[in-house]
């Protein structure tokens, strides 16, 4: 903290000493003023301008130093000046101290708040930013918030100090004007109680719910204007309509049929979306095929003498069809409409805010449910098209082996499938772009990743940016960064997997001129609306996560906003949002790593316990990896976790459970764990966030304490 805090602070504290110490609150309460008014009211007659600014700097310094009396200051400007000058007086001076308090509150507590909770602190700028000047407004006009906790809470949001002052000016204005008048007949009151009556303070809190109809009624203004030029029918055949049977479309349409909606479902491919076709089902089933080609390598290791294990690669292939077939019913056409959900299978196209046609049917509808996903990235390398490059959506249709698989594409996805592949036999290259594989996790996760596909015999190249594709030939030219040189890499197959691009275009977006955001996902506002409030955007098409359990997440939102939305709607919460990579190791997060925190200026420790230690994982031959949680400083209060080793994905779920529901790393220490688990590693990481955290003091009391009881001296030793 620096002198000029710390001289502030003390000149502060000395001014409120001084004031009980000399016990100045005597001379501010309503029997005191009451018997000096004849007193006071001669020295006004006198001497006017002297005792308006008398009146003017202690009405200031009450205010700016919080101190109780404020109320009576402006009994007392009434009393004394009258009407005008007293309304006058006491609201530029409540004014001038409300905004020194603020002032004060944010030079001095500010950035010690900001340290502690700058997450939580984030989410009410943000708010402020957008609304404050109306929330401020309303709690000005209702005179049963404390005067002063508004000025100290303002003073830790970034609420522009002309804003404060302004609308403290206009909001505090209304009940100015009640005390000041009260004040004129002084010597009636009895107590100050007397001047609210439940009707006053019944039409202060109608002024404090003014910006809030007012809102409600802005809304409706930009509902009008968004919705001029279309003819709204006068009678709907849907509550809901949902566009794509993904993840998110289909938890949308459940819960529209579970609250007794009457709800359309529209596929135009197949039922499942991309989860259950091209993305984590399938994806899911090769890795463990995968796998078992891996631990078969590890035979020996085990006990076991070298297993040689030929794969075909055709059946690993066939398997991974069979499973989506097994998963498949579970997203049917024929349990969604056993649920009340009536399935259409077609192209829809909206075609108004209130009507989707399918199919050469028209349907009319109160709300619709955007949820059309996203397909692969397919990018503008030159000679990218003679080559017929596969994608997470047509590798499936694989049954011949390549030999040599090129993967462009160093996130997650790539990771996965590179490494797969390699285990079941080809051999893979994989081109990325970036420094680092991952780059969403810290360089740790990334490079523990990176030695487990080089392990595997991955090709790994690094900074390497992809040119062109050689005519004619299976060659890419790549141009290293890291010494600017062309690099040749020859392929038989090539994988792309450079991320997923939402679908937006051939259902009506352009027709209506809903907005699309730079990345090109259709934009939707803290509801999941688009331009137009009942038309819902949910899943990869909107993101901002791309994640099956995101979409499904953001699909309770979109449905419930779209059937309730004209009586009460619901921001979606992305606080607590896990993801995990299925490689090997595996690594999992949820909530902030390094990284992040960093970036955001956020201020944590760091505790990690290493799996090498983990007795369940020496068992296992699973020792590799490490659970590393970030904490408030001092505190056990979790900011995130990220886990790298076997079934990280699995056991990042703990800490997910203790961030939603605000449980610290006492509580996992205090909860008990079957032992031999994995899942004890859990546990132990908040061991050594405890051991860190030990009292020393107390416990060299204690040392003390127990060698006394053995009965010598506490000294002794």
């Amino acid at each position: 903290m620096n002198s000029r805090k710390v001289s502030l602070i003390a000149l502060v504290l000395v001014l409120l000493a001084g004031f009980f110490v000399f016990d100045i609150g005597q001379y501010l309460n309503l029997a005191a003023l009451k018997a000096q008014q004849a007193v006071l009211d001669g020295q006004v007659q006198a001497h006017p301008w002297v005792a308006g600014g008398v009146f003017f700097i202690v009405y200031v310094l009450v205010t700016a130093l919080s101190l109780p009396g404020a109320a009576l200051m402006t009994l007392v400007g009434g009393a004394l000046f009258g009407l005008l000058g007293g309304t006058l007086l006491a609201s530029l001076a409540s004014t001038v101290g409300a905004t020194l308090a603020m002032l004060l509150s944010r030079y001095l507590l500010r950035d010690w708040v900001q340290t502690r909770f700058q997450q939580r602190l984030a989410k009410i700028d943000q708010g402020v930013e957008r609304e404050g000047a109306s929330y401020l407004f309303a709690l000005r006009l209702v005179p049963v918030f404390p005067f002063f906790l508004i000025n100290l809470a303002m003073g830790l949001t970034r609420l522009p100090v002309q804003t404060f002052w302004w609308v403290s000016q206009l909001g505090m204005l209304p009940g100015t004007l009640i005390y000041v008048n009260a004040g004129r007949e002084l010597g009636q009151l009895e107590s100050l109680g007397g001047i609210l009556s439940p009707g006053l303070i019944g039409a202060f809190v109608l002024l404090g719910l003014l910006p809030v109809l007012s809102r409600k009624a802005l809304d409706w203004f930009k509902a009008r204007k968004v919705y001029a030029g279309w003819d709204k029918p006068r009678h709907f055949d849907r509550n809901l309509v949902v566009i794509g049977a993904g993840s998110g479309g289909l938890v949308s349409a459940y819960i529209a049929a579970a609250v007794k909606a009457k709800v359309t479902l529209i596929e135009k491919h197949k039922m499942g979306g991309d989860c259950l076709n091209t993305g984590c089902v399938p994806s899911k089933a090769l890795i463990r095929s995968a796998r078992l080609a891996r631990d078969m390598k590890k035979a020996e290791q085990l006990g076991f003498k070298p297993i040689d294990a030929e794969v075909d690669f055709a059946a690993v292939m066939a398997r991974i069809q069979r499973v989506i077939s097994t998963v498949e019913p579970h997203d049917s056409v024929e349990r969604y409409t056993g649920l009340g959900v009536e399935v259409i299978e077609g192209e829809a196209r909206i075609t108004s805010p209130w009507t989707v046609e399918v199919n050469g049917q028209r349907i009319t509808t109160r709300a619709i449910v955007i949820a059309t996903g996203a397909g692969p990235t397919v990018p503008s390398i030159p000679g990218i098209e003679q080559v017929a490059p596969l994608t997470s959506d047509t590798v499936w249709a694989l049954r011949e082996q390549p030999k040599r698989l090129l993967v462009l594409g160093g996130g997650p996805i790539g990771c996965e499938l590179a490494q797969a592949f390699q285990r079941l036999g080809c051999q893979v290259t994989l081109v990325q772009r970036n420094e680092r594989l991952l780059p969403r996790e810290d360089a740790d996760a990334s490079a523990a990743v990176l030695a487990g596909l080089r392990a595997d015999g991955v090709d790994v190249r690094l900074g390497h940016n992809a040119e062109r594709f050689m005519e004619g030939q299976r060659q890419l030219v790549c141009r290293s960064l890291d010494n600017d040189g062309e690099v040749v890499i020859e392929f038989d197959q090539v994988l792309l997997a450079l991320g997923r691009t939402a679908n937006i275009k051939g259902f009506g977006v352009e027709e209506l001129r809903l907005d699309v955001r730079k990345n090109g996902t259709l934009a939707s506002d803290d509801y999941l609306a688009t331009r137009f409030p009942n038309i819902y955007a949910v899943g990869d098409v909107t993101g901002p996560f791309q994640f099956t359990h995101v979409s499904s997440h953001q699909a309770w939102y979109g449905a419930v906003n779209g059937l309730f939305g004209g009586f009460k709607r619901f921001k979606v919460d992305y606080r607590v949002i896990p993801w995990a990579t299925f490689t090997d190791p595996e690594v999992a997060h949820v909530g902030l790593n390094e990284q992040e925190a960093q970036a955001q200026g956020v201020a944590y420790e760091v505790t990690r316990f290493g799996m090498e230690e983990l007795d369940r994982a020496i068992a296992d031959e699973a020792t590799h990896g490490y659970i590393k949680v970030l904490t408030v400083p001092g505190k056990d209060q979790i900011l995130g976790a990220t886990i790298v080793g076997e079934h990280a994905g699995d056991l990042i779920t703990e800490y997910v459970s203790a961030m939603k529901h605000g449980l610290g790393l006492n509580k996992i220490l205090g909860t008990i764990h079957i032992y031999p688990t994995l899942a004890e590693a859990n546990k132990s990481v908040a061991g050594e966030w405890k051991r860190a955290h030990a009292p020393a003091r107390v416990l060299r009391w204690v040392a003390r304490f127990h060698r006394w009881r053995l009965g010598g001296s506490a000294d002794s030793q």
